[in-house]
């Protein structure tokens, strides 16, 4: 009898013990407070007479592995498909609203975060409630939000960045299936706009995209934490990829020996794809075909970095097939490296874009005018790399063109951004480049790939070295 009683309370308790021994996968990156803070600023912005929605990415099809979108993730950092942020901003508290559990779904893929964990929810990413998705419409009805006169809603209208993705490509695909006459779909924002205006004619929708790129642009240490691990992994990643090139490699096999790097160092994804090219294929900005072999003579371009923890970078080097330079890739890569060693120098808080870009084009005239060209049109490329202004090229964060814009006013601390000079040789479909990650300090600038080699004897002299494609070469395809 008493051992029946044992088995009958292990029965209840069974469920119990189980639930202890789930695995939970929730970042680690980020306290509460942190995202409450975030969550703070949109309120700060909104106001109290408004309030905002956020949109989480959907499910993902077929075995892909589901990434949250970029926006969604750094107000709350919870990786749950079709999940909504509410932000009130009548009483400042924000609620989740989740998915029911699918427990079909979890037995073959893991614990998902839903509906049915609301305190644990709570207790992770410091929100003020967790609701079932499908009460979202109930509880506007009846927290009060569509009487009149209703609140202003703010909700994205910019395309949200999940996996190798940038708003600026986005937009481009939208624009592509927008043009195609037997498509034509909206975007998942645009149609969240549509619902939204169609369902409650009676709110004034307004764009929050602006309030968040605003909030994105300048980095946490923690964020800078990540960008600086994801830089060093992109670097580390280039470094092999030197030591592998020689000629007849192919372009796919520098990308291959590159994300082998990143991903036993714990990045699972790439920031973006990789650009490896070969020769003239560098001439193509977003080269991303990587499927010719590396010719004797040739420089090779790469420009490639993993997606760490929702974090990226965007490096690039250009190096010698053969592992040494001619006079003429010297003359070129050499005036480039001088540009970027200039840049660095000229970034300081406080300045602008602009200020920074005519200081380092002053000093790089004293170099060009010190400077004998084996050829006119290199003369003249260098010459109009002075007057170019993308050298100080875009934000970096979680996504590799990241949201925001950093020169319209003086620089900030917590600021990240590649250096990209570049100059253009059409006479001969020539493109050469160096390209780093960088972060404004309360001091001047830290450069997050300095280590990578980069003067050109280092360079030659790493190459010496046997890469990962020499000591495990491809197999025969014979």
């Amino acid at each position: 009898m008493g051992c029946r009683w044992c088995l009958i309370a292990l029965s209840w308790m069974w469920p119990l013990v189980l639930l202890a021994q789930e695995a939970v996968h929730y970042q680690t990156d980020f306290p509460p407070e942190e995202f409450a803070a975030r969550r703070g600023k949109i309120f700060d912005k909104i106001g109290n007479q408004a309030v905002a929605v956020v949109q989480g990415a959907p499910a993902v099809d077929g075995f892909k592995i589901f990434r949250q979108s970029n926006e969604f993730y750094y107000l709350c950092g919870l990786e749950t498909p079709h999940a909504y942020l509410l932000f009130d901003g009548r009483n400042r508290r924000a609620t989740l609203y989740l998915p029911h559990r699918d427990e079909a779904r979890e037995r073959n893929e893991g614990k998902v975060l839903s509906a049915e964990d609301a305190e644990l929810v709570k207790k992770l990413t410091g929100v003020d409630a967790v609701r079932g998705v499908e009460l979202m419409p109930r509880d506007w009805i009846w927290g009060g939000l569509v009487r009149l006169p209703a609140p202003a809603i703010y909700t994205p209208f910019s395309p949200s960045e999940t996996e190798a993705d940038s708003r600026d490509e986005s937009l481009s695909g939208n624009a592509g299936t927008a043009s195609d006459p037997w498509d034509g779909r909206p975007s998942r924002e645009g149609n969240f706009v549509h619902l939204l205006r169609t369902r409650y004619p009676q709110f004034e929708l307004r764009d929050l995209s602006p309030i968040l790129d605003e909030l994105r642009l300048i980095k946490s240490p923690r964020e800078i934490a990540l960008i600086r691990r994801a830089s060093q992994l992109a670097g580390l990643g280039l470094v092999e990829a030197m030591r592998c090139t020689e000629p007849g490699i192919y372009e796919y096999q520098l990308d291959a020996a590159a994300r082998y790097i990143f991903q036993i160092n714990g990045a699972r994804r790439e920031g973006y794809p990789s650009i490896t090219a070969g020769g003239q294929n560098a001439w193509m900005g977003h080269y991303f075909r990587n499927n010719d072999a590396l010719k004797d003579g040739d420089l090779v371009l790469m420009d490639y970095a993993p997606d760490y923890r929702y974090y990226t970078s965007d490096i690039a080097r250009m190096w010698p097939v053969n592992g040494k330079f001619t006079p003429a890739q010297r003359e070129l890569c050499g005036f480039i490296l001088a540009y970027r060693n200039a840049l660095l120098k000229h970034i300081r808080p406080g300045m602008t874009a602009g200020q920074i870009m005519d200081e380092t084009a002053a000093e790089m005239e004293k170099v060009l005018n010190a400077t004998k060209f084996s050829k006119p049109i290199y003369e003249k490329a260098c010459r109009d790399a002075l007057k170019f202004r993308g050298h100080l090229s875009h934000p970096v964060g979680m996504a590799v063109h990241d949201v925001g814009v950093y020169t319209r006013s003086p620089i900030q601390p917590g600021t990240v951004f590649s250096i990209d000079p570049m100059i253009w040789i059409p006479e001969e479909k020539q493109y050469v480049r160096i390209e780093d990650v960088v972060v404004v300090t309360e001091t001047g600038v830290e450069n997050f790939t300095d280590f990578i080699p980069a003067a050109l004897d280092d360079i030659e002299k790493l190459m010496k070295e046997k890469g990962v494609l020499q000591m495990r070469p491809a197999a025969n395809n014979k």
